[in-house]
């Protein structure tokens, strides 16, 4: 599957709670989506509530479709009260890379 949809979205948790927001996003259940097929997410090192998330999707309706279900719409739901603002987002298409983790 190639990547076609992508973004990176720059997350600031409310003070103290960078941990808790890296938590959710890293084990959230409704995220394993064979359309997703980058799902990376990375913090600040110089500060520990800011969180970087990068996603590449098969497609963007793909993308759509996903975040239209009830088990995404309940992780947004959950994600709101840990950030103090909006996501920043960068239209990103990942192309390619190595991870070990």
């Amino acid at each position: 599957m190639s990547v076609a949809h992508g973004f990176h979205a720059t997350m600031t948790a409310q003070p103290g709670k960078g941990d808790e927001l890296v938590e959710l996003l890293l084990n959230a259940p409704s995220l394993p989506n064979e359309d997703c097929i980058v799902f990376l997410v990375g913090r600040s090192a110089g500060d520990p509530d800011t969180v970087f998330v990068t996603e590449g999707w098969t497609s963007q309706e793909a993308h759509s479709r996903f975040f239209a279900t009830e088990p995404a719409q309940a992780l947004v739901a959950r994600l709101q009260p840990l950030l103090a603002g909006e996501p920043q987002y960068t239209d990103e298409v990942p192309a390619g890379g190595k991870a070990a983790f």
